[in-house]
């Protein structure tokens, strides 16, 4: 008799590669993230009462890796209002271990202030710097020391070149059969100045270029294409990459 539970991961592996070849899919896909993107659809979410400013599918796919790593350090950077490192800190503190690492240039102070009160700081290390200068790295080196399964989540500075300094900088933290997380790729598959503001990045300079330039001298990582073919709503598609060595 077969096992119920095999027989339901197998077909959910098989919807999941489906769907890459599943071109009506991919294009209302396609269609909402443009669309939902200038509606600026991912300020509307909150997790444990700060905002976090990403897409719950993301933050779906986050979970599932996190449970299945669970990791001893998560690096994160870029902070904002603190959402997505208090996710991060609420699924360890659930799993019974780890501890997250946040780096912003610019931590507000009123945004500290509301992460510092929070009841999951206790697993929460915020640093204050820019993401790519060498003391910044030097102290989340000390922070890695001892630590055995590490995951890095990219979400600073949007630029071509920010991204990929980030990348080379931060890709040697991440350990085997774990994963670098780059967000924000879908910069390059949107309308040029698609939020209504002028910013330093855009189509030809965004994560997803910085990724492909990364990808071009670095054998060690792959983009898990499963994680895009799953979510077809995401910030982050080609932004997924397991380390495979």
């Amino acid at each position: 008799m077969s096992n119920p539970i095999q027989v339901f991961n197998e077909e959910r592996k098989q919807r999941i590669e489906n769907n890459g070849s599943n071109e009506s899919l991919k294009a209302a896909a396609k269609e909402f993230n443009t669309a939902s993107n200038i509606a600026h659809y991912s300020y509307n979410f909150s997790w444990m009462g700060r905002p976090i400013i990403q897409y719950p599918q993301d933050m779906l796919a986050m979970q599932e890796l996190i449970w299945e790593i669970k990791p001893d350090l998560i690096i994160e950077t870029g902070i904002a209002h603190g959402g997505s490192l208090i996710y991060y800190a609420s699924l360890m503190e659930l799993i019974g271990h780890g501890k997250v690492v946040g780096i912003d240039i610019d931590i507000r102070e009123h945004n500290r202030k509301e992460i510092e009160s929070h009841p999951m700081f206790k697993r929460i290390q915020m640093i204050s710097g820019s993401s790519i200068d060498q003391q910044i790295v030097e102290e989340v080196v000390k922070l890695a020391e001892g630590k055995t399964k590490i995951m890095v989540c990219l979400d600073s500075n949007h630029t071509h070149d920010h991204v990929l300094r980030e990348l080379q900088l931060y890709a040697p933290f991440v350990t085997p059969d774990s994963y670098l997380i780059v967000f924000d790729t879908i910069v390059e598959h949107l309308p040029e100045g698609y939020l209504g503001q002028q910013r330093p990045w855009g189509v030809a300079n965004n994560p997803q270029t910085a990724v492909e330039e990364f990808l071009k001298t670095n054998d060690q990582f792959k983009v898990d294409n499963s994680i895009d073919n799953k979510l077809l709503i995401s910030v982050a598609p080609g932004g997924y990459l397991k380390r495979i060595k």
